[in-house]
């Protein structure tokens, strides 16, 4: 009980700590009985999810090529400030915002590693500036990573427990 209430708390701290504020949850029981899925609201911007990074960099960008520049020179130092999003099992609804980018982007979450073949995934793309698309899932235990690989973004963890 005390684990599950700190990996809440530690949810609901991280959202807001990285400005999100936007998780909308329900209590266990209400998800239990009624199916309704949680929302997990999500930001890109230039070759970032604003929420699981320390801040915003506010990378310009004008196609996804300029990313692999970006990642190349930042992203070892950019890994440090990750911080995995800690979920309970159950349905979700990843909300994705691309707030500024100026092409086309996505959303890719799947297991990490061998478990990419076991745990459930989603994907999907056409997220234009300024757009916001929805993408369902039912997430089992374990280790997951989300991405956008049209950004292209790193793999940001989730862990489901």
């Amino acid at each position: 009980m005390q684990k599950n209430l700190f990996l809440g708390s530690s949810l609901l701290l991280l959202m807001f700590a990285a400005g999100c504020g936007n998780v909308q949850s329900n209590s266990e029981q209400e998800i239990g009985e009624t199916g309704k899925p949680q929302i997990v609201t999500l930001t890109q911007t230039g070759c970032q999810f604003v929420e699981t990074e320390s801040k915003d960099h506010q990378f310009k960008t004008t196609k996804a090529e300029d990313c692999k520049g970006i990642n190349a020179k930042t992203l070892a130092e950019r890994q440090k400030g990750f911080k995995p999003l800690q979920l309970k099992p159950g349905k979700y609804i990843f909300r994705v915002a691309n707030r500024d980018v100026p092409y086309e982007l996505g959303f890719y979450l799947r297991g990490e590693g061998l478990n990419q073949v076991t745990l459930p995934k989603v994907s999907g793309g056409g997220l234009t500036k300024g757009a916001t698309q929805d993408y369902e899932i039912t997430l089992k235990p374990g280790k997951y990573v989300f991405s956008c690989p049209l950004n292209p973004t790193p793999d940001y963890p989730i862990v489901v427990s």
